[in-house]
C-alpha cells in the first residue's frame, strides 16, 4: 500500500487500483469536488510522473488513450484545479511522492501493462442523474436522455423552439470546450441526421459557455454521455467487405516460433531484473520468490 495525503487530496495505491480523493482545500476545483472519489484500475494507466518545483510539485497520471470517457469528452482540456489526474504536492512531501511513483511504476512493470490505446472504456464515467446550470442553459442527463432548458440569456433564434430533449440513441458525439480568451466555450451534442455548423450561441444542440465558475461541471455531463456512446475504436476500423470463398488448395504451414535461445535469454534478463528489484527493496522476499518461480516454470 502506498499513500500520499495533501491539502489538495489523497492518493492511495493498493497494487491493483489507485483511489483518488479530492481534498477540501479552497484551491480544489469545483469539478473535482463534484466528481468525488475516483478509482482508476492499474490497467487504465500508461504512466505516472512527479514534477518538482520550488514552491510545489505535481503528481500526474497519464491514462491509456480511450480508457476514460471524461478525457475523451474534454480532449484533455481540463485546467489544473479541475483535472482529477493531478495532485499538488508540497516540497516536504517529495520523498513520499517519489516512493508513490516508484510503487506504481513497478506494478506496471510486474503486471506488464501495455501503454497502447484501449478499445473499451476502463472507467465508468460520472454517475447519473446529473443536472447543471451554466452559460445559456440548464443541461440534464438521466442516462437515457439529455434535456436542454434555455434561460433568459439565450439567443432568441435558439430558444424559440423550446426545451430540447435528445435521446442517447440520437447522439453520435459529444464534446466540451472551456472558454479561452475572447472565445466562448461550449458543450455540444452531435445529433444523427441533424448536423449543424452553427456557432454554439445559435445551435439548439449546444450550450454556450462564457468562462464562469460552473462551466467545468458541463464536462461531467459530456463524460456521462460519452460513457454511454459506442467506444471510438468501434468505428475506427470498418469491417472488410465479404468476399467469395477461395476454394483453391493451399499448403498448410506451421507457424514460426521464436528460437528457444531467444526465449531463454529473455527469461534470464527477467530474472536479473527481479533480482535487482529485490536487492533495491522494491520486492519483498515473498514477492520475489513467487515472481522468480513463475519465470523458472516458463524455462
Amino acid at each position: 500500500m502506498a499513500e500520499i495525503i495533501q491539502r489538495d487530496g489523497t492518493w492511495e495505491f493498493d497494487g491493483d487500483a489507485l483511489r483518488l480523493t479530492p481534498g477540501r482545500d479552497k484551491s480544489v476545483g469545483l469539478l473535482r469536488r463534484t466528481l468525488g472519489e475516483l478509482v482508476v484500475p492499474l490497467g487504465a494507466l500508461a504512466g505516472v510522473s512527479l514534477e518538482q518545483g520550488r514552491r510545489s510539485g505535481r503528481l500526474r497520471l497519464r491514462l491509456r488513450d480511450g480508457a476514460d470517457p471524461l478525457q475523451l469528452a474534454t480532449g484533455g482540456r481540463l485546467a489544473e484545479p479541475h483535472d482529477p489526474y493531478q495532485l499538488v504536492v508540497e516540497p516536504d512531501r517529495y520523498g513520499v511522492a517519489e516512493y508513490f511513483v516508484d510503487e506504481v511504476r513497478n506494478a506496471l512493470l510486474l503486471d506488464q501493462v501495455p501503454g497502447d490505446p484501449v478499445d473499451a472504456y476502463l472507467l465508468p464515467g460520472p454517475g447519473v442523474p446529473l443536472s447543471f446550470s451554466a452559460g445559456d442553459a440548464t443541461a440534464s442527463f438521466d442516462g437515457e436522455r439529455v434535456r436542454l432548458e434555455w434561460n433568459w440569456k439565450t439567443e432568441e433564434a435558439k430558444s424559440a423552439s423550446g426545451t430540447r430533449v435528445i435521446a442517447i440513441g440520437e447522439i453520435s458525439a459529444v464534446e466540451w470546450h472551456p472558454a479561452a480568451g475572447l472565445d466562448n466555450g461550449f458543450l455540444r451534442f452531435t445529433v444523427r441526421h441533424a448536423p449543424t455548423k452553427a456557432p454554439p450561441k445559435y445551435d439548439p444542440h449546444s450550450v454556450d459557455l462564457w468562462g464562469f465558475k460552473k462551466d467545468p461541471l458541463m464536462a461531467l455531463i459530456a463524460a456521462a454521455v460519452q460513457a454511454r456512446l459506442p467506444h471510438p475504436s468501434a468505428s475506427a476500423t470498418p469491417a472488410p467487405a465479404p468476399t467469395a470463398p477461395d476454394t483453391r488448395p493451399r499448403l498448410t504451414k506451421t507457424p514460426a516460433r521464436p528460437a528457444p535461445s531467444d526465449d531463454h535469454d529473455a527469461l534470464l534478463r527477467r530474472l536479473r531484473e527481479l533480482g535487482e528489484l529485490h536487492r533495491a527493496g522494491v520486492l519483498t522476499d515473498e514477492e520475489f520468490t513467487l515472481a522468480k518461480q513463475a519465470v523458472l516454470r516458463r524455462m
